[in-house]
């Protein structure tokens, strides 16, 4: 019987970055990652049913799912012949390296220069970085 892994040591691995390196997924996998994330736990049905429409086969997201853990995203857990699906990687955890991914791949490594960008395209407005430097004040 194989060992189930848990979401805190996955967690705990991610925080040390030493014995994990996390993934990238691709636009199909992370849908099939939000559905999940949103639930928590459930069986393919379940996951079929949040996901938005139009809907995947539900071949598709079994697919996908088997990809997810592969790749160590995703732990099952087999009542008789279904499959309980279960997140190894929070949405938390997951975020936070996709935008370290996004800030080292496009902007060096500066989250200054990511921000600079984001005010110049408009997407950030001088009420928006007030709020950013009170939460960075409270620090």
């Amino acid at each position: 019987m194989r060992r189930k892994k848990s979401l805190i040591h996955i967690q705990q691995a991610e925080q040390k970055n030493k014995f994990f390196k996390m993934k990238t997924l691709t636009r199909a996998e992370e849908q099939v990652m939000q559905a999940l994330w949103k639930i928590e736990k459930g069986f393919l049905k379940d996951i079929v049913e949040v996901m938005p429409n139009p809907k995947p086969h539900s071949n598709t997201v079994a697919t996908l799912l088997k990809i997810l853990i592969e790749k160590k995203f995703v732990d099952t857990e087999t009542y008789g012949r279904m499959h309980q699906y279960e997140p190894l990687v929070s949405k938390d955890a997951y975020s936070k390296n996709s935008l370290n991914t996004v800030v080292k791949g496009y902007f060096g490594g500066s989250f200054t220069k990511a921000v600079s960008f984001l005010v110049e395209e408009n997407k950030l407005s001088v009420e928006d970085l007030e709020i950013l430097l009170q939460q960075l004040k409270k620090k």
